[in-house]
């Protein structure tokens, strides 16, 4: 346990010398399959000095990037030995001396990628992280950096939408899905999503649309259904794409002139195809985004304080809830990855370690 206590005439959230902090972590030091290459190790940390700060790990969840990443087939390539994992919701337990905005007891989230968060206990830079109300639950703020995010400036940045617009996606109950739903909901704006056929249909459907959806659809029914021809629903002006092949080609289809798909992810494997007949008559677009790129590039900017103000508020007043979820312990982590592997992503349940205990 990590023992300290307020030394007279020191700031608030600078503590003594601790005896030593023993983290474990989630490290591999070649690529490969997760369940084969991760291992969890132990490593004393030492005191956070100058501008660093000492963080417990509450929660960090598995991504399908956190996956690609230890098999080697991501576009961000880590130094080994490397610790897995991007996202996270911590606990400060005592900062260095230079260390102005952050004091023991806040919770933080990272703002930078590649920091690896699959770990009890970490030392990170005071400008690496954000510091995040107590009032916002450890899945919400666990999962608020990339999925939540990624919809968010899906939805801001490619179409200008107002209140009653469409949006279409596939892959709606993925962890961007279920984000979509929720802030369309919110912003006021008509949400369709695409899912597998499945045995649960119903519940699924269900689930999605308590979210925010207006209409979830199976790939057979979007195929046949006349929501947009009929009026019920303005045509999409925007679509989001994260499976690709003929999903990615039967969502792009029901876009109005002018419209955009925006391709986010390709769980099949299969490349977007272009149908001919709405690209030259309705003059549609296509379009890519990653979340990765779009915060290194406006890091420090007043648009994404903006944006997690807006998300955080959203989820501090229960109008944004973490995707469907199971928390595993981190000595779990193989029978987590096999599970993760398994689902591809498809079926919108996230594995988030718990190390809150």
């Amino acid at each position: 346990m990590l023992r300290h206590r307020v030394l007279s005439g020191i700031r608030p959230g600078i503590w003594n010398r601790h005896l030593s902090v023993l983290a474990k972590s989630l490290k591999y030091t070649q690529h490969g399959e997760p369940q084969d290459v991760l291992q969890l190790v132990e490593d004393k940390l030492s005191d956070p000095k100058d501008n660093q700060v000492l963080v417990k790990i509450l929660a960090a969840p598995i991504n399908p990037a956190d996956i690609n990443t230890i098999q080697g087939k991501y576009p961000v390539k880590p130094k080994f030995p490397a610790v897995g994992g991007n996202e996270c919701v911590a606990e400060v337990i005592c900062v260095g001396d230079n260390v102005k905005g952050l004091e023991a007891g806040q919770h933080v989230i990272p703002l930078a990628s590649g920091l690896g968060t699959w770990t009890t206990h970490a030392i990170y830079k005071e400008d690496q992280l954000l510091a995040v109300s107590k009032k916002v639950g450890l899945a919400e703020a666990a999962t608020s950096t990339v999925n939540p995010t990624t919809a968010y400036r899906m939805l801001r940045d490619f179409v200008q939408l107002s209140s009653g617009d469409t949006v279409i996606q596939n892959g709606a109950n993925s962890a961007v899905g279920q984000a979509v739903h929720q802030l369309c909901r919110a912003w006021g704006l008509n949400s369709v999503g695409i899912v597998r056929d499945r045995p649960d249909i119903a519940e699924l459907k269900q689930m999605l649309q308590c979210m925010g959806a207006t209409e979830i659809l199976t790939e057979a029914e979007i195929r046949t259904s006349d929501i947009f021809k009929s009026g019920k629903l303005k045509k999409p002006r925007l679509a989001f794409n994260c499976v690709g092949g003929k999903s990615a080609t039967e969502v792009s289809r029901h876009l109005d002139n002018g419209g955009v798909m925006v391709t986010y992810g390709g769980m099949s494997r299969e490349p977007v195809t272009v149908a001919t007949g709405p690209l030259i008559f309705k003059d549609i677009a296509f379009r890519g985004f990653w979340m990765t790129r779009w915060s290194k590039e406006n890091y420090s900017s007043a648009e994404r304080s903006k944006m997690f103000k807006n998300i955080f508020d959203l989820m501090e007043q229960g109008k944004f809830v973490a995707p469907n979820h199971e928390m595993v312990p981190l000595d779990k982590f193989q029978d987590a990855a096999a599970a993760a592997l398994n689902f591809k992503g498809f079926t919108g349940k996230k594995y988030i370690f718990d190390m809150s205990i």
